[in-house]
């Protein structure tokens, strides 16, 4: 019979799992790059939109060969962490990890406050907030850029406080908040660039789960002692860590690596539903989220089932079981099943995010141009006015010296000459 505590233990770390998961995997479909034939967004309303216009962030794309070499430098930065904290005191260490995430968990839980201000605050609220700007120039060239309201601030200054209170406390309650953040920011910015390399990736990670976790205890005693939030966890009695009467708790856990891995699988299954939508009638709203999901659907339902099945296994057993031995398969079976039933195998394995990000640089790199081309014309007509101006000068300076010359010429006329003018003429009168 299972204790009411572990059902609440093992239902919060499914939940926990599930909500970066679906919102990273939304929030990554703003990374798409828009084709030219869909209409031009709309000017925003919403001061805490970073600017009017749109701009599709490029991710960061994995590739074929980062699939194949990822599993490699997983091994080699896990077993490193193992031996230092074998061999060296595992304070210093833990004070130096502290430090580090607490930078980036800083970025990542006012990132993530500002999706939901975003999601939370009515219009009404928000057309009472006053934008600002800050722009970094030098010698007339744009360096920088940055817009922010009192929104933005309150919540980095929530962040900073939330930061502190976690890094002195180490309260599992807040080290579960910066986890959820790095995972739901991690699936918004990784990006995979094709189902190929999805399914090289969980297939490496399948197999490097197995042997670090079932053929030694690195993977455990890592997990253990690393004093980071790089893991969700939840008190086996919640009941008794409520109530006092538990002296010590124990927690289940999991780690982030189980979250963000299948969780971009995910979303890169929710893009291909909107690329496969987008292809059958290309009229609307390009960023609408309402279309089906097939794909993705069935792979997410397949990541609750191999999580469910983990958490099965791991209470039966009594040990510590890889996630990702159930999770890689029923993610890769689930996708290619839902291929297969609709008759687009082809499809799947033909649709790339690469051409996307191509296209997106190239496009940034031909407005930088285009840029650059109107900084040269603009220095080409300032040259070419000043040279006129210094012509028009040089002419009008030489104008002055003809008229100064002939000047001087009438004037030091001899006595004799005028004579002989008035001589010539009485000459000629007779």
């Amino acid at each position: 019979m299972v204790e009411t505590g572990l059902i609440v233990a093992y239902g919060s770390l499914l939940t926990m799992a599930c909500i970066p998961i679906y919102a990273g995997s939304f929030e990554s479909l703003k990374g798409v790059k828009r084709p030219k034939n869909a209409a031009p967004r709309k000017k925003s309303n919403n001061p805490l939109d970073d600017s009017d216009s749109e701009s599709e962030s490029i991710t960061e794309s994995l590739s074929a060969n980062d699939a194949w070499m990822f599993p490699v430098f997983g091994s080699g930065v896990l077993f490193s962490l193992y031996l230092l904290f074998r061999f060296l005191n595992k304070e210093y260490i833990n004070y130096l990890l502290t430090g580090y995430f607490a930078i980036l968990g800083c970025a990542a839980v006012a990132k993530v406050g500002l999706l939901l201000a975003k999601k939370a605050l009515p219009f009404s609220v928000l057309k009472h907030v006053e934008k600002y700007k800050v722009t970094i120039s030098k010698q007339g060239k744009h360096l920088y850029n940055a817009n922010f309201t009192a929104v933005h601030a309150g919540l980095l200054t929530t962040s900073i406080l939330l930061t502190v209170y976690y890094v002195l406390t180490k309260n599992w309650i807040a080290s579960n908040f910066f986890g959820i953040c790095f995972a739901l920011n991690a699936i918004q910015l990784l990006s995979l660039d094709s189902f190929k390399t999805g399914m090289i990736l969980l297939s490496g990670l399948f197999f490097y789960d197995i042997f670090w976790v079932f053929g030694t205890e690195v993977m455990v005693s890592v997990a253990k002692n690393f004093d980071a939030p790089i893991k969700v966890v939840w008190p086996k009695d919640i009941i008794g860590v409520l109530a006092g009467t538990v002296e010590k708790t124990e927690f289940t856990m999991l780690g982030l690596g189980d979250i963000v891995i299948p969780g971009i699988f995910v979303a890169l299954c929710l893009r291909f539903d909107h690329h496969q939508a987008w292809q059958r009638n290309p009229t609307g709203n390009f960023r609408s989220t309402n279309f089906s999901r097939p794909y993705f659907t069935s792979c997410a339902i397949a990541y609750i089932t191999g999580l469910v099945t983990t958490v099965v296994v791991m209470h039966t057993f009594q040990a510590a079981q890889p996630a990702l031995l159930y999770l890689s398969p029923a993610c890769i079976l689930s996708t290619l099943l839902t291929a297969a039933v609709r008759g687009e195998i082809k499809e799947l394995f033909a649709y790339s995010t690469e051409e996307d990000n191509e296209e997106a640089k190239k496009s940034k790199k031909s407005e930088k141009k285009e840029e650059t081309v109107k900084e040269e014309k603009k220095t080409v007509e300032t040259v070419d006015t000043v040279e006129e101006t210094d012509k028009a000068d040089e002419a009008d300076v030489e104008d002055e010296d003809y008229v100064a010359v002939n000047a001087d010429d009438s004037k030091g006329a001899s006595p004799k000459a005028s004579k002989k003018k008035k001589g010539s003429k009485k000459k000629s009168g007779k």
